[in-house]
């Protein structure tokens, strides 16, 4: 039986980030146990596959109250799991505490991935973080006292207000704490956020583009120091510690969304929920389908998306495997472009497959912009 990935979705956050586009809410509490209910009547739907990895994302899940979290437990057992699944859940500091950690063992999560950002408070608080690094580090050791020995720590440079000196201190006290696994973004300011709103009016003061490559310069540089190897651009982490789950996403594998705004490609066909919390739990009472949009795949696209998503990696693509998955070679297609990008020294070509080199990575946006055919 070929497997699957899934991905929950819990939309409900304590406050919403300034720069956060997701789909997700504060101040929506009264919904949880309806939101609860109708989650779980999705999962039971999930078809007969085993799963191999599952990712609860938000919003903050942490954030969720136990009660619904038992709900959702129920349907979440019946699943047809494999042995070795990586199980992940996103938790936010000041959002946990033992007995929901005890609940989350329970429940078979073996890996957590905490949002952390950065390790001034002064940079939170811009950032609309609800927690302090004092309450970080306090939920981390929870974490391990509890015994789970799989953490991602979320890291983001390119902030407002943010030095050089201020990712090194971030990463410095990170590394130190030794999680298996780093997450170091850069900040993007996305349309429709309260950051864009101050971008636009000139309130919000961004790092340049010579400090913010910098920063990503510096960043490489001190993980890999620290022990942290790049398989993806933005991921860093122990030798067999790269998030599987995510790598679903980059090789273009199926996986299963539930949850409100939650996404899905299966079978060749992408498809998406209801994004409003109220809205997703009447149509999975009326309908039993949150879905509102489904769309078929076609071949351009996938290759589109094989080539965009799987450059993110450091091993980038395989010729082998686009011309088994197509039907097609790779050179009748993207041959112009690669050779193009080879010359310019942004694209590297060995040993079957095609990657981006570390100038490229600098500025893969322009690069993988190419592939869209």
């Amino acid at each position: 039986m070929k497997g699957i990935s899934l991905y929950i979705h819990i939309p409900f956050c304590k406050q919403k980030c300034l720069y956060c586009d997701f789909p997700s809410f504060g101040g929506s509490e009264a919904l949880m146990i309806g939101y609860a209910e109708a989650l779980s009547k999705e999962i039971k739907k999930i078809p007969e596959k085993k799963i191999n990895t599952i990712f609860i994302g938000g919003g903050t899940p942490t954030y969720l109250c136990l009660e619904g979290w038992k709900i959702i437990k129920n349907s979440i057992d019946k699943l047809c799991k494999d042995d070795s699944i990586e199980f992940t859940v996103e938790a936010n500091p000041g959002t946990i505490d033992k007995e929901k950690l005890i609940f989350f063992k329970e429940l078979g999560v073996n890996r957590i991935s905490m949002g952390l950002q950065a390790v001034q408070n002064s940079l939170l608080k811009r950032l609309g973080r609800v927690h302090t690094i004092e309450q970080f580090k306090e939920s981390y050791n929870l974490a391990r006292e509890c015994g789970f020995s799989n953490i991602n720590v979320d890291i983001m440079f390119g902030l407002p207000g943010q030095s050089l000196e201020d990712l090194v201190e971030t990463l410095r006290d990170i590394i130190a704490l030794n999680p298996e696994h780093i997450s170091c973004y850069s900040l993007i300011v996305e349309e429709g956020t309260p950051f864009y709103k101050m971008y636009e009016e000139g309130k919000l003061v961004l790092p340049d583009e010579d400090l913010e490559r910098d920063m990503y310069r510096t960043a490489v540089n001190m993980l890999e120091e620290g022990g942290y190897f790049q398989y993806e651009i933005s991921n860093f982490s122990k030798k067999g510690k790269e998030s599987r789950h995510n790598l679903v996403y980059w090789n273009l594998g199926d996986y299963i969304g539930c949850g409100s705004g939650a996404h899905s490609y299966f079978e060749g066909k992408r498809f998406n929920n209801e994004v409003q919390i109220e809205k997703y739990i009447q149509r999975m009472k009326n309908e039993h389908s949150a879905v509102v949009e489904e769309y078929k795949n076609s071949s351009k696209d996938d290759m589109e998306e094989f080539m965009f998503m799987g450059l993110r990696k450091l091993e980038g693509v395989s010729e082998r495997d686009f011309s088994e998955r197509f039907k097609m070679n790779i050179n009748l297609v993207y041959g112009k472009v690669i050779d193009k990008y080879i010359k310019q020294g942004l694209l590297i070509r060995a040993d079957d497959r095609v990657f981006l080199t570390s100038r490229g990575i600098e500025i893969s946006n322009t690069v993988m912009a190419e592939f869209i055919l």
